[in-house]
């Protein structure tokens, strides 16, 4: 079969080759999984730099996020028991964690439901309770995971003020339904959200970037907010200050969906039955920007880590992308 492979750290579209080799045997527990679709994430560009928090054994095969096909004929969404990717023709994953695929979503709508919905989910109303009215602050708002968060949001009732880099990702942000766009390019974005809430601050706000966004956010969070990391894009991994918590009465929570696989399997099957309700009733969908061939998938990667794409870029089979 086709498969991505790494075989040493560095830039995905250095390290990534494209290569022949034996189908994987799923191991105790697990199933073999026919990809119909790979959902790129940005844990895909740090797996090959060697900077994400798992590292699996050389060669491995990113792709944490797939629509697939059982043995049996069953449509799922899975996210694939590393070093068996799923960017390639077949992986594997861990047979209590496959999940089916929402009916009301594409193949490559649904692999891309997985992640990036489930951190969002888990983020706004695990660990931040988002209440109705609320106004909730996301940054990189265009991008994968930003751009689950804001839809999410507004499924909740939440008031979103969505911060963009440029005109184009500003654009993609108003479509996605954010009440109030912020180009952090040309605004001041601690006085433009403090303008939108008239002088409030953001009583939730949704960091998947870290460095100088964080900043922003501690600067116009509002009295009892919540700030909830979920990822450092930018690189800059912030030091929060806990004095200024304690005088603003605000709290900054950290938040790894990979933990509730381990420590609270149920909790992510919970979520996806919500999610799968919500796209059934149209108050969420996938915003797929590209659908990549097979053999783009390296350049798909590389351009992904550099931050310029929105939306969700998604991996299918040659004969299959458009």
């Amino acid at each position: 079969m086709q498969a991505w492979r790494v075989h040493r750290n560095g830039e995905p579209a250095e390290v990534m080759a494209r290569e022949e080799v034996d189908r994987p045997e799923p191991g105790p527990g697990q199933v073999l999984l026919r990809v119909r679709a790979a959902n790129l994430n940005f844990p895909d560009a740090l797996l090959c730099r060697g900077h994400y928090q798992v590292r699996p054994p050389m060669p491995f095969t990113p792709g944490v996020e797939v629509c697939a096909q059982t043995p049996d004929g069953r449509r799922v969404i899975a996210s694939p028991a590393l070093p068996h990717g799923g960017l390639a023709e077949y992986a594997v994953a861990d047979e209590a964690e496959v999940l089916p695929a929402p009916e009301a979503l594409d193949d490559a709508e649904a692999a891309a439901l997985l992640v990036g919905y489930q951190t969002g989910w888990f983020a706004l109303h695990r660990r931040a309770a988002l209440k109705e009215g609320e106004t909730l602050l996301v940054h990189a708002a265009a991008g994968g995971v930003g751009s689950a968060a804001v839809q999410l949001g507004k499924a909740a009732g939440a008031r979103v003020v969505g911060v963009a880099g440029g005109p184009d990702k500003a654009e993609t942000a108003r479509l996605l339904g954010c009440d109030v766009v912020i180009d952090r390019r040309s605004e001041d974005v601690v006085a433009a959200v403090k303008e939108a809430t008239g002088g409030r601050g953001a009583d939730v706000v949704f960091d998947p970037v870290g460095g100088a966004a964080y900043t922003q956010s501690a600067k116009c969070v509002a009295f009892e907010g919540r700030i909830v990391v979920v990822g450092f894009a930018s690189g800059d991994i912030p030091a929060p200050a806990l004095n200024h918590a304690l005088v603003k009465n605000y709290s900054v929570l950290g938040l790894h969906w990979g933990l509730y696989r381990r420590h609270d399997p149920a909790a992510v099957r919970h979520c996806h039955d919500i999610l799968t309700e919500y796209a059934a009733k149209g108050l969420i969908r996938p915003l797929v920007s590209e659908r990549v061939p097979f053999a783009e998938a390296a350049g798909a990667v590389q351009r992904l880590a550099a931050g310029a794409t929105t939306g969700r870029l998604v991996v299918l089979p040659e004969e299959a992308a458009v």
